[in-house]
């Protein structure tokens, strides 16, 4: 890679990779330069939902280029991105229905902080200024979302630059975690003595519903969420749900705060939306939390945009593949029994199996664990070797299949885990 002319993300230059030449891909399969062919087990940074090249997707982003590829979306419309923001409305609860567009899930965090933050200062209570978040989170690589997430080697050159959160306990567990009970209490008691401390203090707290996605794959039970949440209303902080990962079907239901029981304020969404075709993303925000904007005077004004904003062709995809997820609910919720079989079957040698609707995770025995654990691109390359893409998460191997993928492709996808894991 040294000699390349393109500078790879997430990748230390020093690493020497040579990427792998995709040159086309079809459902859960991914077609290489070499002829070999990859099962596609993580949906391509879990973008991709219904597999590559869907075609309903696909022809909707043909049919819309052909009418409109794009237009200023400040004092325009347009088709799509109504059709789009009626979907979410219709299906989210009464009142969490103002969909503002932006185009990745860095950015729909950004905004969804942004719009936090500014709510209490056009209400005249600009005393709420602190964030709380969680342990181990990660909510993206713009300054506001590196502020949110947990510092780490990502953000550590722009420290100085990162605003403060309060950072709570996450409660993270797994199949017979026996101290789940215990833990889930101590995150919440310091979350209430965190409240009681600033009892008018806090502007927002946010979290990835479920389960932390680049954190490890860390998942807490809904009740603790659930708790969390109500405890945040108590004192009326604004709650802001990351489910840009947990998204559209991921954890078993269309949305992780479903499975939750409460619902946020404000509602960050990305990477499925558009079936990975193209980057789109939305900030969904509550009718009451908008009303603070709507004001003549034009320092209330949410002063925020981007050139590509509801972009017509994103908003075409989006719109084809809410279709397809709809359509596939009932693939969905069955996936968790999918993964339990499979395991039952296979028995990985691992630490910490937990699963949550389409994604299962567990981690390498005997590691010192972390992002930059060596075993995680050296099982990277073993798993590419027997024809699957997996990306662990260093010492955290997981699996996120595109909802298409054959009962045959998955237990591919469990032999190569088992067969890797048994080889350290």
């Amino acid at each position: 890679m040294a000699d390349s002319k393109i500078w790879y993300p997430f990748t230390p230059l020093s690493a020497n990779l040579v990427p792998q030449k995709v040159v086309g891909g079809s459902g859960a399969r991914l077609r290489l330069a070499d002829g070999r062919e990859l099962i596609d087990a993580i949906s391509s940074w879990w973008v991709n939902l219904h597999g590559h090249g869907h075609p309903a997707i696909a022809e909707a982003i043909a049919e819309q280029a052909r009418t409109l590829e794009h237009v200023i979306f400040a004092g325009f419309t347009h088709e799509p991105a109504e059709r789009l923001a009626g979907l979410l409305a219709e299906a989210l609860p009464p009142g969490l229905d103002r969909v503002f567009y932006s185009d990745n899930g860095s950015t729909a965090v950004e905004v969804a902080l942004k719009v936090a933050w500014q709510y209490w200062r056009n209400r005249g209570e600009a005393r709420r200024d602190r964030i709380v978040a969680f342990d181990g989170a990660y909510h993206g690589d713009t300054f506001g979302a590196m502020s949110a997430g947990a510092r780490s080697t990502f953000s550590a050159p722009f420290e100085p630059l990162l605003f403060a959160v309060d950072r709570a306990p996450w409660p993270h567990t797994w199949d017979g975690d026996a101290q789940v009970e215990t833990k889930e209490a101590a995150a919440l008691d310091w979350l209430r003595q965190a409240f009681e401390r600033h009892p008018d203090g806090y502007a927002a707290c946010i979290l990835e519903p479920l389960v932390q996605g680049a954190g490890g794959m860390r998942m807490v039970r809904p009740a603790f969420v659930a708790r969390a949440v109500r405890l945040a209303r108590e004192f009326g902080v604004l709650v802001i749900f990351d489910e840009v990962m947990t998204g559209f079907g991921r954890t078993g239901e269309r949305f992780a705060f479903e499975r939750v029981g409460e619902a946020p304020d404000l509602l960050c969404l990305s990477k499925g939306i558009t079936g990975g075709f193209l980057p789109l993303a939305v900030t969904v925000v509550r009718d009451t939390v908008q009303a603070a904007f709507d004001s003549p005077d034009p320092v209330h004004t949410l002063w925020h945009g981007h050139s590509y904003t509801a972009n017509p062709l994103g908003c075409a995809a989006a719109v084809a593949s809410w279709a397809l997820t709809e359509a596939a609910l009932p693939v969905v919720r069955a996936f968790e029994a999918r993964h339990r079989d499979l395991l039952r079957r296979f028995q990985p040698r691992a630490d910490r199996i937990r699963v949550c609707g389409t994604i299962v995770a567990m981690d390498v025995p005997g590691r010192p664990g972390g992002y930059h654990d060596p075993v995680g691109p050296a099982l990277r390359q073993a798993f590419l070797d027997d024809g699957v893409l997996l990306r662990p998460l260093g010492d955290t191997v997981y699996a996120m299949p595109p909802y298409c993928m054959t009962d045959a492709e998955l237990e591919a996808v469990y032999a190569t885990i088992t067969r890797r894991l048994a080889a350290l």
